[in-house]
């Protein structure tokens, strides 16, 4: 049963850190293209549209071959847009892990064990006695 529960939560922490990479890395990228003087705002919508649909964390060198068709200035703005969210996305999700762990050692200095208490002795001069 421990073993299956310990299963159960890495699995789950790992899709969740995904997820929130994922979704940081796609709120970033949108937010760093519409705030670009380089794109145009179709270029932005066509980012933010290719984002929602599917958002990855891709290599320079895999968006250099998405974007081979594209204007040099905007490719170059793109790949500095991804070079800068990518870390940044990572940043985010890794915190989740960190406070989780916070939070269980936090959780687990309130679980020592206390000494017992400790005897008045009152118990055992009725029985003895």
């Amino acid at each position: 049963m421990n073993s299956a529960a310990g299963s159960f939560g890495l699995s789950f922490g790992l899709a969740f850190t995904g997820a929130i990479l994922l979704a940081t890395l796609s709120f970033l990228f949108t937010h760093m293209a519409d705030d670009s003087a380089v794109l145009s705002p179709s270029e932005q919508d066509q980012v933010a549209s290719a984002l929602e649909h599917d958002a990855e964390i891709m290599s320079n060198t895999q968006l250099e071959k998405l974007l081979a068709g594209q204007p040099k200035d905007v490719q170059t703005e793109i790949i500095r847009i991804n070079t800068d969210a990518r870390p940044r996305a990572l940043q985010v999700a890794l915190l989740v892990p960190v406070l989780a762990a916070l939070l269980g050692l936090y959780d687990s200095t309130r679980m020592t064990r206390r000494p017992d208490l400790a005897s008045s002795g009152a118990g055992e001069t009725v029985m003895g006695g």
